[in-house]
């Protein structure tokens, strides 16, 4: 297996939770411990959610910079959003992290397509993988199938085992190729030795995914060794990181948070304490089954559709109508494809959309869809699921019509909607109608799973 620079993948993975967030806790963890920051904590005007992420970013620093000698090993899975899964993206890649007190043993990188070799093809691959990928098992590259953090690692474990890994796994951490884009807008354009133009947040991942699929060639750069500019790129950026003013350092900390929030870095450990503090944050990536209330959450599966996820804007209209004798519910969620030639990286869009609704709802039509729409069920939820096609250059919505359990509270309505992993910046509307016919409308992006109780 090929090993790439360990400085790369601590730039963007462990960086997060022990150099930034060391800078300004290890000096007091060194000389009082964490359970002194914990209670300056309690004594601090912050804000409910600022107080949970604090307090879990020394629990995670505690969990790895006091390792009682113990080696921990982590799965860190790479996950690239141009070409969207339910989980955050195509898994390319996959790390195998080891620490002891907060020093770096090893990480060992490896390539998905070469693993996924050694894994039989036993498992029939879920609905529709088979007809659009081409594929007769379901492997480790395409594991993150579903909207939640904590199966889909399951799944990434199993498939890791399958293919004869060796490794007991301490937990699993998911990171977006978003990341980078976040890392580039603190730290500024970055140039390296002996590849060409400059990475910035507007162009890196562009840039990126034409130097591994097609700049290597004709630089003469073996196909080995094709993603050697990450690595190079890593070095150059933890370089970048170490040298920030103790502002920018500040201000990448917060980016780090953001993105733990947007579901870009997601985390699950088996320490029950450590996931739980982990998920008081809501950095678990969780499928909220609890939630009683109107839920909403649309999942999207690119298949076969190259990295076009770079391409295609989405937007969200949902109406509500609690006026009726059943609630009634129309979802209409609108694709446009902004590319308008097929090349080695973008060719028309095709999607698997499933869109999860509170348990009884029932679907009377639907519109846009490329067949007929097939229904399931996840912890306690149901889905409609479709397929959609957008052609390169157009615009297509899908609509949804369904009606609500009777059981929706409407009084005093609410809804939650989830947001994708890997999927940012989406416009969303929603409009209820009440039960005595006014209507209240409300607009935001959705970049956090979000309940309209908590917006304003």
């Amino acid at each position: 297996m090929k090993k790439y620079s360990t400085k790369f993948w601590i730039a963007f993975v462990l960086g997060a939770f022990v150099f930034l967030f060391g800078w300004f806790v290890f000096w007091e963890v060194r000389h009082q411990g964490l359970d002194s920051l914990k209670r300056l904590l309690g004594w601090m005007p912050f804000k409910e959610e600022t107080r949970t992420d604090l307090e879990t970013v020394i629990t995670l620093a505690d969990a790895l910079l006091y390792t009682e000698g113990q080696e921990k090993v982590f799965l860190i899975l790479f996950q690239n959003n141009l070409e969207l899964r339910p989980g955050g993206g195509f898994i390319g890649s996959f790390g195998i992290l080891k620490v002891r007190d907060g020093e770096l043993l090893d990480l060992a990188v490896h390539d998905t397509g070469n693993f996924d070799g050694r894994i039989p093809s036993t498992i029939e691959p879920p609905y529709p993988m088979r007809e659009t990928l081409n594929i007769d098992s379901w492997k480790f590259r395409d594991s993150n199938y579903s909207p939640d953090f904590a199966e889909n690692a399951k799944w990434a474990e199993e498939f890791y085992r399958m293919g004869n890994g060796t490794e007991t796994f301490d937990g699993v951490v998911a990171v977006t190729a978003n990341v980078l884009t976040s890392f580039l807008k603190v730290i500024g354009p970055v140039e390296i030795d002996g590849f060409p133009g400059t990475y910035s947040a507007d162009n890196a991942i562009l840039d990126l995914e034409y130097q591994v699929e097609q700049g290597y060639l004709k630089q003469g750069i073996d196909f080995g060794e094709r993603k050697s500019v990450m690595g190079i790129l890593g070095v150059e950026i933890l370089k970048r990181v170490k040298d920030l003013s103790l502002t920018k350092k500040y201000e990448l900390f917060q980016t780090v948070i953001d993105d733990l929030h947007q579901k870009d870095i997601q985390l699950l450990f088996d320490d029950e304490a450590l996931q739980q503090q982990v998920a008081l944050a809501h950095w678990d990536g969780t499928f909220d089954a609890a939630w009683r209330d109107d839920y909403l959450f649309a999942v999207d599966a690119n298949l076969n559709s190259f990295k076009s996820d770079y391409f295609v804007k989405r937007s969200y209209a949902y109406t509500v109508d609690l006026s009726k004798e059943k609630p009634q519910a129309t979802l209409a969620i609108t694709y446009k494809h902004t590319a308008t030639a097929r090349d080695w990286f973008t060719k028309d869009y095709q999607t698997f959309l499933r869109v999860y609704v509170p348990a009884d709802s029932y679907l009377t039509t639907v519109t846009g869809a490329a067949k007929d729409p097939v229904y399931g069920t996840l912890f306690g939820k149901k889905y409609f699921g479709v397929l959609v096609h957008i052609p390169l250059g157009t615009e297509k919505t899908v609509t949804f019509s369904y009606t609500l359990p009777e059981t929706i509270e409407r009084e005093w309505y609410d809804m939650k909607i989830q947001k994708q992993p890997g999927l940012n910046d989406v416009p969303v509307t929603v409009t209820v109608i009440k039960q005595d016919g006014s209507k209240e409308t409300k607009s935001f992006v959705l970049n956090r799973d979000t309940t309209l109780g908590e917006l304003e």
